[in-house]
């Protein structure tokens, strides 16, 4: 391939790759926005600030590379009354009543054909090691997800943590406007969450 023709194929993949992050940072606003105007008034968890919880490296060795490119994000909604606000972080303490919403983007993975979104309900949780809010647990999800996602128990467990979950999976391109998005995730999960007894 000539050099010109590769300058040119690397600025596209680059901004191919931006734009599908935008369209995934839009994504999860939407839902933000929406899910914020329900009775319980979710609130999105801010663990360190306004963002999402990934797995990444910038390790030079071979099996570090793949995790240059963020592939997966995923955040946490719970109602306004169950965290407080600490300057720009939540702090969502751990109590019998205590549930989350967790919502999942997954744009690649060994294991799929597409991008996909995992979206479900977490209580009963349960920190193992003096962990005083459920942020802290929030590095389970980017490094643990096979268990957690892929698994058909309906209970995760390690020496951090313990919770009940239920998650369903859509094919994330199904998604193709705000009725999808609120027929196909905010309504099932909304119902999911509002079914689910804590201790």
């Amino acid at each position: 391939m000539e050099t010109t023709e590769l300058i040119k194929q690397t600025k596209n993949a680059f901004n191919f790759i931006e734009k599908l992050y935008f369209e995934v940072s839009y994504l999860i606003k939407e839902i933000e926005g929406l899910i914020q105007q329900e009775d319980e008034a979710f609130i999105i968890g801010r663990p360190s600030g306004y963002g999402v919880t990934t797995r990444s490296s910038t390790g030079l060795e071979p099996g570090n590379v793949s995790q240059w490119l963020t592939k997966t994000f995923t955040v946490f909604f719970c109602p306004e009354n169950m965290t407080k606000w600490n300057g720009g972080q939540t702090v969502t303490g751990f109590h019998g009543d205590l549930k989350v919403i967790i919502i999942r983007i997954v744009l690649g993975d060994k294991d799929i054909d597409q991008p996909k979104i995992n979206f479900g309900c977490l209580s009963e949780i349960k920190p193992k090691k003096n962990q005083k809010k459920f942020e802290q647990l929030m590095f389970e999800f980017a490094y643990n997800s096979d268990k957690i996602f892929n698994s058909p128990a309906d209970r995760y467990e390690d020496s951090y943590c313990a919770f009940k979950k239920t998650f369903f999976t859509k094919d994330l391109y199904s998604l193709n406007n705000s009725e999808d998005i609120v027929t196909k995730i905010i309504q099932p999960v909304l119902e999911l969450y509002r079914q689910v007894r804590c201790f």
